[in-house]
């Protein structure tokens, strides 16, 4: 380990939990840290991001496809049309966390985000509004759990009807979705995150 980095049998270096299993390595390298703007995935991922909560992001990684077809594959019309039938379907269906609160947020936010869209505002533009490039870890200590911009944006989302959006839930999303990379300065992914970081067009 050089850096913080774990030098792997393919010779890449990545950030620790990225080496393995398969799974993590698949969304290191080819997702996390990667800018989003599309609402739909954006939803998709704050969604999953709550799921999470007490669980190993590992678990929601190998439910993924679960939890799309479970959920209209996070189309938001679709799910805040989901009625209490919906949700005893949901809590019977074992691709997916069976949690009734989180089951119950995501239609939730999924209503949350109409109303945005009804206000002619977007999701994209309320996370990326909140992005404050940083120097890069040089190891996982230098991560932090939650920042001022992840409790300001959860704030924020609480305001607008969304839920199971605490800090450390958001600080997640923001790292996932690229609005935050914190890719090790050592990772070799982090200089291909920050390449496409710097052609990503910003909603305002």
């Amino acid at each position: 380990m050089t850096d913080g980095t774990v030098m792997c049998g393919d010779g890449a270096r990545r950030c620790p939990w990225g080496a393995a299993p398969a799974e993590y390595r698949r969304y290191h390298d080819d997702e996390w840290g990667r800018p989003v703007g599309d609402d739909r995935r954006i939803f998709e991922k704050l969604c999953l991001e709550g799921f999470q909560s007490g669980l190993s992001w590992l678990t929601i990684l190998r439910k993924r496809e679960g939890f799309r077809t479970a959920f209209a594959c996070f189309e938001p019309t679709a799910v805040a049309g989901f009625s209490e039938d919906d949700v005893e379907r949901l809590m019977s269906d074992i691709s997916i966390v069976r949690h009734r609160g989180k089951i119950e947020a995501t239609i939730a936010n999924a209503r949350a985000l109409l109303g945005l869209w009804g206000k002619g505002q977007s999701l994209a533009a309320l996370l990326w509004a909140h992005e404050a490039p940083g120097p890069a870890p040089e190891g996982t200590g230098d991560v932090p759990a939650s920042t001022v911009q992840s409790r300001a944006l959860s704030g924020e989302l609480r305001r607008h009807g969304f839920r199971f959006v605490g800090p450390t839930t958001v600080y997640s999303a923001l790292q996932s979705l690229g609005v935050v990379d914190d890719h090790l300065g050592g990772c070799d992914f982090r200089a291909v995150v920050e390449a496409e970081r710097g052609r990503f067009e910003r909603r305002a």
